[in-house]
């Protein structure tokens, strides 16, 4: 006969060890996606080794890097950790170091989407350098220093790279040794930090490991292009999916959360958006400004408003984003209707550019404003325009460069993979702001040229320089453009490098420096690129 007091007592024993058993490892979280961000997501780390980077680190490594900026007296600071076990506490802490001790300030929750955290702390103290920790668990630590605003300096410097190619996944020694020499006071990324695609996470983890000696100890901008949330070319059409290949109907091709993700683990740490209002699908925005020793950054979108050409202009070849053929009408592709920055950007700059500042200011943003490239890929593929630059439309540019000349700015942008400093005219040849395109940091992916059909120089050629075709051009949308120095591929480095900005608040001009990958600057021969350092005046 059974004897139900022994069933009863196995049948509780049981329920206590299932329930031990799911305490100690809990279901993961399932992510809103599952085509993306697959090394990362759900049970991680039932994944096969990958080549962009080993997920599966020691638990006293968990912590990553950090990424902070300080705005309004409000410290920002994102936890980057690799991907946690079920069974790991998902709290992270912020530390300082106070007289030789170290005091918690804050915790906050890890977000398994992208695996990081924001600490937000206000009322932060500007006139001292601050030391911090990052913690989690009881080993995993990220140290670094939060610096005092350089307001007193007489110079404000800025680094700027972007385009980090996996084409190269080694370390970026060059880079780190190089800037912390320099020793600039704000770092800026201007986007492709990845190139992986569908895997941000772990891309994103790389690019950290590789660079975060450069940000450890100084404040850091990073906004997010379109290889980073996964294509090859945005035009984000406030936030609308994307169904053609290669998405030039506009929009975003993956989840809205990879988005937010993405967009998450890049850009948290800035100030906070000038109107946070999200765009569709939930997707938020990011622009907003930065003042640092009395510089003020404005930061843009200038993908996430923009246009896409399929369906809206008269296609000129087998690509809706490709002319070739240079005897098509500029006017027909510029029409009624299409956005670059868009409104609500547009109001933004209107109102940063009205205030008071101690120096002109800066605009920072994913590309340049005009078609300044001629070869794209290979030396056989000649584009005449390429809609995928801020070029077009044009009276969306006409309406940015004229609020930017307004404020009396410099712009500094990336994406190219092709460095150039060009003064761009609005109404006539010379009258726009000046701006500076910064290399690629891996120039071994789809390069580009500046190189004019005709090989000769432009009108009002630059004086201070060998290259050979400088001075005043029409691009391929009939937009005037200066040109006053461009690396080629065939430069040193194959024309990769970062910009150094450097804004003289007594003398009121900036220097615009561009350092090929592979020069090393403690040296006392260390040498531009050709055409560079080039130092304009304030007005």
């Amino acid at each position: 006969m059974m004897n139900y007091k022994y069933v009863f007592a196995a049948l509780l024993l049981m329920s206590i060890i299932c329930c031990t058993h799911k305490k100690n490892n809990p279901k993961p979280p399932e992510a809103p996606f599952s085509e993306v961000d697959t090394l990362a997501i759900n049970d991680w780390w039932n994944r096969a080794d990958n080549p962009i980077i080993n997920l599966k680190v020691n638990r006293d490594s968990v912590v990553a890097f950090g990424l902070y900026t300080v705005s309004n007296n409000t410290l920002k600071l994102s936890a980057q950790l690799y991907p946690l076990y079920p069974e790991e506490t998902k709290v992270v802490r912020l530390e300082i170091k106070e007289n030789d001790g170290w005091k918690e300030i804050q915790q906050q929750e890890v977000n398994p989407l992208g695996w990081s955290a924001l600490f937000r702390i206000k009322g932060w103290d500007t006139s001292k350098d601050i030391y911090y920790r990052i913690r989690h668990g009881e080993k995993a630590t990220f140290e670094g220093r939060i610096r005092k605003d350089p307001r007193d300096k007489e110079q404000i410097v800025l680094a700027a790279l972007s385009c980090n190619s996996n084409k190269d996944r080694g370390m970026r020694e060059n880079y780190v040794r190089n800037i912390n020499y320099q020793n600039p006071d704000l770092i800026f990324f201007a986007g492709d930090q990845s190139y992986d695609h569908t895997e941000h996470t772990a891309a994103w983890l790389k690019f950290g490991l590789q660079f975060r000696e450069t940000f450890r100890n100084r404040p850091c901008i990073t906004i997010p292009d379109d290889h980073d949330i996964g294509q090859g070319n945005l035009w984000g059409e406030n936030g609308k999916i994307s169904t053609s290949q290669g998405s030039p109907d506009g929009g975003y091709r993956y989840h809205p959360e990879y988005v937010k993700m993405v967009e998450r683990c890049q850009t948290a740490h800035l100030p906070d958006p000038y109107d946070p209002t999200p765009i569709e699908r939930g997707i938020g925005v990011y622009y907003t400004n930065l003042i640092l020793g009395g510089i003020d950054f404005a930061i843009l979108e200038d993908r996430k408003f923009k246009s896409g050409p399929e369906g809206k202009i008269p296609q000129q070849g087998p690509r809706p984003d490709h002319i070739r053929n240079p005897d098509y009408d500029p006017s027909s592709i510029d029409l009624p209707g299409l956005t670059l920055l868009g409104d609500r950007q547009l109001e933004f700059l209107e109102d940063w550019g009205s205030r008071r500042a101690e120096m002109p200011k800066v605009v920072l943003s994913q590309t340049g404003f005009c078609g300044g490239a001629h070869i794209h890929g290979s030396l056989d593929n000649r584009l005449h325009a390429d809609l995928d630059s801020n070029g077009w439309p044009q009276s969306g540019r006409k309406k940015a460069l004229e609020l930017i000349q307004k404020a009396k700015a410099v712009h500094i942008a990336g994406d190219q993979h092709l460095a150039t400093v060009i003064r761009h005219g609005i109404h006539k040849f010379g009258d726009g702001p000046w701006a500076f395109v910064v290399p690629a940091i891996v120039n071994d992916y789809y390069s580009r040229w500046w190189w004019p059909e005709d090989e000769k120089s432009g009108a009002n050629p630059n004086p201070n320089t060998t290259l050979p075709w400088t001075g005043d051009y029409l691009d391929g949308f009939d937009n005037k453009i200066t040109m006053m120095a461009y690396v080629n591929p065939e430069s040193p480095s194959k024309g990769g490098g970062y910009g150094l900005i450097r804004f003289d608040k007594i003398e009121r001009k900036v220097t615009f420096e561009c350092w090929p990958r592979y020069v090393d600057v403690t040296k006392v021969d260390a040498q531009q690129f050709e055409g560079w350092p080039i130092t304009i005046g304030l007005e």
